[in-house]
């Protein structure tokens, strides 16, 4: 009997008998990627599945759940449990995504090291055991509870793990992971998907919590079906310019705590190393005394962090002005310039103009609006913003400075690392309380802030 061909789409995850141009669930183009079907016999994936169902469970009232909180656990590295929503927790999986050579083994194997009393499995597809060990022993891991195994056969994992009894489990990579009764090759949707169900089941019944690492495509995706960061616990991505020494570990998704925190990193010889104070990381270098730069604080998650936003307006020597934005949304700015033109009263039309955001930061919230402002009216003007002002506030299409939340805690944060004087927005004036040694600025609107910072 000739074996059914299935088609996976790579965005959503949706199934189809035949092949789509567009996937008919989500409507992405070029999704659908072809996979053999599965076959009748399971391997230990389907054993995991029968011994769960082993029990009848049925359902109960939920006034008679059991309202504990979930057991966490520390990581030992703050960075990575402020992420996590406070540690790891007891029967979850993780994934960890991020480009190759960004850091994801590094942080995995750092982990490792500092869990001291937790007997831990490491499971590598892609090195040798003698290769995690040089690599070990450059990070200063060395544990009599750190059990290493070089294996791809996702029957002989599992058989593992309930030999060994862990108590955390690292895979690297689920693309190099395969179930042996699958016909397809290991990294294909089904491959990966069969795989991660297995592991999710295994970490289930057996307490165990599961760190997965997973590769990511050219649009920065995790590779595979989107399905799978559906049926993940948590999705960590680690981003960074890989010419750049910073890492920044952040969360897409998190059912046991907030998706905004972020964990700051730097890469050393000797290994990861936490930077528990991002804002003074961002401005290291900043330049005195030239226009076109404007400090801003935006929050990610509970945390404020500064961060400086560099713009750069010239004449241009085409009939279209050119317009570039790195670490602010393109339509964002766009959206600004015109304001500034229009409200501003800074002609923009035969400038190009370029915006950056030092560090690698991506800015998303419009907080930032504000000081992006001032950054382009400021190099636009050749006037310079004083180095120890900062701006915060959302701009809206009339040219309006509107409020922003948790302006408190925003600027105990600038206070706090030495600036005298920052630019707020007029009417939540009196629901703040200006730190020692802060001026407030209040403006209106973007005429003003722009008289008061670059006329005085």
């Amino acid at each position: 009997m000739k074996e059914k061909t299935k088609f996976y789409c790579t965005s959503c995850g949706n199934e189809a008998a035949k092949w789509f141009g567009q996937c008919p669930a989500c409507g992405q183009w070029n999704t659908m990627v072809e996979a053999p079907g599965d076959t009748v016999n399971r391997s230990r994936a389907g054993a995991v599945k029968v011994a769960g169902a082993a029990v009848m469970n049925l359902p109960k009232p939920i006034t008679e759940l059991d309202t504990l909180e979930e057991v966490r656990f520390s990581t030992g590295m703050s960075e990575l449990d402020r992420v996590l929503g406070g540690g790891a927790v007891v029967g979850s999986i993780v994934l960890v995504g991020g480009a190759p050579g960004i850091g994801k083994s590094t942080l995995l194997l750092q982990l490792c090291g500092m869990l001291e009393n937790q007997k831990i499995l490491y499971v590598t597809g892609e090195e040798s055991v003698r290769q995690l060990k040089l690599r070990a022993k450059r990070l200063g891991v060395d544990r009599q509870n750190l059990l290493v195994l070089a294996e791809t056969n996702l029957d002989n994992v599992l058989r593992s793990i309930e030999a060994t009894k862990p108590e955390l489990v690292i895979i690297d990579s689920i693309q190099t992971m395969f179930n042996g009764d699958l016909t397809s090759g290991p990294g294909s949707v089904s491959q990966v998907k069969d795989c991660t169900m297995a592991l999710m089941q295994a970490a289930k019944l057996q307490s165990f919590t599961c760190f997965v690492v997973g590769h990511v495509n050219k649009e920065g995706a995790i590779a595979g079906p989107k399905v799978l960061e559906h049926m993940v616990d948590c999705v960590l991505y680690f981003e960074g310019d890989r010419a750049m020494s910073y890492r920044i570990l952040r969360a897409a998704k998190n059912r046991f705590g907030s998706t905004n925190e972020i964990g700051v990193f730097e890469m050393a010889d000797n290994g990861l190393i936490e930077v528990p104070n991002p804002s003074e990381m961002l401005l290291s270098g900043r330049p005195k005394n030239c226009p076109g730069t404007c400090v801003t604080c935006v929050m990610e998650g509970t945390r404020p962090v500064l961060a400086e936003v560099q713009a750069l307006v010239a004449p241009s020597g085409f009939n279209g002005a050119r317009r570039n934005s790195n670490g602010i949304d393109y339509n964002r700015a766009m959206l600004l310039l015109a304001v500034l033109d229009k409200r501003g009263g800074i002609s923009m039309n035969s400038c190009d103009t370029y915006i950056n955001v030092i560090g690698g930061l991506e800015l998303d919230e419009p907080a930032a609006d504000l000081a992006t402002v001032l950054a382009i009216a400021s190099s636009a003007r050749d006037h310079v913003i004083p180095y120890d002002t900062t701006a915060i506030g959302e701009v809206g299409l009339t040219g309006e400075i509107r409020s922003v939340n948790a302006l408190n805690q925003r600027l105990s944060e600038v206070a706090r690392l030495g600036f005298h004087r920052c630019v707020i927005p007029a009417h939540i004036r009196g629901e703040v309380k200006a730190p020692d040694g802060l001026e407030l600025v209040s403006v209106r609107n973007i005429r003003e802030a722009i008289f008061a910072i670059l006329e005085d």
